[in-house]
């Protein structure tokens, strides 16, 4: 795991980096807040596997009543 650079008057080369890792940080944090937001996910006792076939399957519901 990275970790950005910090403090004030960094180069224009660390300026670049902290960026790019924000733009990919981005839509990961973004999906974690939705997936908080289901509460059938709260109370959930599976597998994992069954756990992640469940999460794809909202998120295409999700994505299709938002389209």
């Amino acid at each position: 795991m990275l970790v950005p650079y910090k403090g004030r008057g960094k180069p224009q080369s660390q300026k670049t980096a902290n960026s790019a890792q924000a733009k990919l940080r981005g839509p990961g944090e973004r999906a974690n807040a939705v997936l908080k937001t289901w509460r059938i996910l709260r109370k959930l006792r599976c597998c994992p596997l069954r756990a992640g076939q469940l999460v794809k399957a909202i998120l295409t519901l999700q994505m299709r009543e938002a389209g």
